[in-house]
């Protein structure tokens, strides 16, 4: 991004996705799920995931979402998508519903990580579950994802005591410890 008088800055926004979003959604996903789990998932699976199926369900999703607060959104630098968040409604049996928002997903692409995509798309977040009238923010994280973490609590997240196991691969052989982190939304 360029700071110099008269010279363009770049073109980076955040907005919510639409069905044409889908295979750039997708293609995102596979290439942070390749890096993110690639001491979890035996290589063969990850590198079998295939952004044409993943965009099919993106798609479908988009197209009918399952609940009127949940959005997805996605970062862009021009009209290429670098990231994106899903929120909504949490599913914890610790938490309201009502007042309690989740963000689902959040991933930016790995060549396109520390150029803030990500706290755009955060802030992105914030706003879209405060104006869903939530009054609390929630998002789980891998227990070993110390960057994420990094980023998350310097962007004022709090670990809330809150954690789980994820069985990611269905069967018992992928497991993955998680931690919650919140955040206030209201003053």
């Amino acid at each position: 991004m360029s700071t110099e008088p008269g010279r363009p800055t770049a073109d980076v926004s955040c907005r919510v996705a639409w069905a044409d979003d889908a295979r750039g959604i997708a293609e995102v996903q596979v290439r942070a799920w390749r890096q993110s789990y690639a001491d979890l998932f035996p290589a063969e699976v990850l590198a079998s995931m295939d952004p044409a199926q993943i965009a099919a369900v993106w798609h479908q999703s988009l197209t009918k979402p399952q609940d009127a607060r949940n959005r997805v959104l996605v970062a862009l630098e021009r009209n290429r998508i670098v990231g994106f968040a899903v929120t909504g409604p949490t599913a914890d049996d610790d938490s309201d519903p009502i007042a309690d928002g989740e963000i689902a997903e959040f991933s930016v692409d790995p060549d396109d990580q520390r150029l803030g995509h990500g706290s755009r798309l955060l802030q992105a977040c914030v706003d879209t579950l405060v104006a869903d009238r939530f009054t609390r923010g929630l998002c789980w994280l891998n227990s070993t994802d110390d960057a994420r973490r990094a980023f998350l609590t310097e962007a004022g997240w709090a670990p809330d005591g809150a954690h789980r196991e994820l069985d990611l691969h269905g069967d018992g052989t992928v497991r993955v410890k998680q931690v919650r982190l919140h955040v206030a939304l209201t003053d």
